[in-house]
């Protein structure tokens, strides 16, 4: 009997426009694969930012370098406008409903769904994304699943939406589930509706918001999709090196909202992967003839994750002037114009001077890793591939 292939995952994060970097890594991996339209990664997860990158690349598996230099012409030419609405008259009315609410909300019991109106995305996503090609593409074997992972806010419960082959089963763990459905828009907006930033989506029965909260583990659909080798793109730095500076100013609401979506953001995904390497060590220990008479249905999963190797708060903290100016006013107002509001500022910097440089990040950092990356992805090296090293 023929042994099949390892099916490999790539996992797409969540964080705004942090989501460029992904971009970045799937340039170098289509220059490291000698052949471009071959789609490595039969199976793709994504929340947040990173759903959408996810779908588009699933929209695109029959041709994963024109998927990939779709991503690249979109986040190089990006605007904040094609996100969320930056006119005067947009932004105003957003903070005057803030306000109310806070002064006459007692009275009028209407709250203001969100910070910002992302209506643009929703008509961005309408115009570039064709949905329907996920069902031939999965028809056509090229990719054997996609999945969507939102937050209800209801419920509580981290629910992952996957389209795939229909032999693929739902599951139900402690508030996570996965439901087997054709994905659509409202998925994609649901699952990137960042608190209190972007209005919360209506998905069947529940409202959902960004698929990051409460997702305690980040890895989890890909291996119950049936992923055996899991490539993660983080969204930030996983293994930070932390300072205690003295401080006398109070932290700005922006530092607050900084620290708090990094906090849904991150550390989820830090803790997943702990848990993953203790239990593939924990299976190593164990002889494969008492795994197969305890039935035990634990497998190894071979991981590679590749982050930001630089602080993407810093980053942005000196690409925040090319938000447009009532957005900055905006922002200045609760303190995401300095440097300590720099994380904020980081999700919803959807300018082109600052997804391009999260662009060449990853392509960079990727390339550092090329070894690695050839070796995961069993890719036979070519003749163009000692070209890359020249471009570290």
């Amino acid at each position: 009997m023929t042994k099949q292939p390892p099916k490999i995952a790539l996992i797409l994060t969540g964080g705004g426009a942090r989501a460029a970097y992904q971009v970045g890594v799937l340039k170098a991996v289509r220059e490291l694969l000698p052949e471009p339209r071959r789609n490595p990664f039969q199976i793709l997860c994504g929340t947040s930012a990173g759903a959408i990158n996810a779908a588009t690349m699933a929209t695109w598996a029959e041709n994963f370098g024109a998927g990939v230099d779709h991503l690249c012409h979109v986040w190089e030419h990006f605007h904040a406008h094609q996100v969320y609405r930056t006119d005067v008259l947009g932004v105003a009315g957003s903070g005057a409903r803030w306000l109310a609410a806070l002064m006459f909300g007692w009275a009028t019991h209407r709250a203001p769904r969100s910070l910002l109106d992302n209506a643009p995305l929703r008509q961005l996503l309408t115009d570039s994304l064709d949905l329907s090609r996920i069902e031939r593409a999965i028809e056509s074997q090229v990719l054997h699943s996609v999945s969507i992972t939102c937050s209800g806010y209801s419920s509580g419960q981290s629910v992952t939406f996957f389209q795939g082959r229909p032999d693929l089963e739902p599951w139900q763990r402690s508030q996570r589930v996965g439901a087997h459905v054709k994905l659509n828009l409202d998925h994609l907006l649901a699952s990137s509706a960042i608190p209190f930033v972007f209005p919360a989506v209506k998905v069947n029965r529940e409202w959902f918001g960004d698929g990051s909260m409460r997702q305690t583990a980040p890895i989890s659909p890909a291996i119950h999709l049936g992923a055996d080798k899991v490539l993660v793109i983080g969204g930030g730095r996983l293994h930070e090196e932390y300072s205690r500076p003295r401080t006398t100013s109070y932290p700005s609401l922006a530092q607050i909202a900084g620290h708090a979506l990094s906090s849904i953001f991150l550390d989820s995904l830090s803790a997943d992967l702990e848990r993953l390497i203790r239990i593939n060590h924990t299976i190593t220990l164990i002889p494969e003839a008492i795994g197969q008479q305890q039935g035990t249905t634990l497998r190894p999963i071979e991981v590679l994750v590749i982050s930001p190797s630089e602080r993407l708060d810093h980053l942005a903290a000196r690409h925040a002037w090319t938000l447009p100016w009532p957005i900055r006013m905006l922002l200045r107002g609760i303190g995401a114009m300095n440097r300590n509001g720099g994380a904020l500022i980081s999700y919803l910097l959807f300018e082109r001077a600052y997804t391009c440089a999260l662009i060449e990040l990853g392509y960079r950092d990727t390339l550092l890793q090329r070894e690695k990356v050839i070796e995961f992805l069993d890719i036979e090296t070519t003749e163009g591939y000692g070209n890359l090293k020249e471009k570290v």
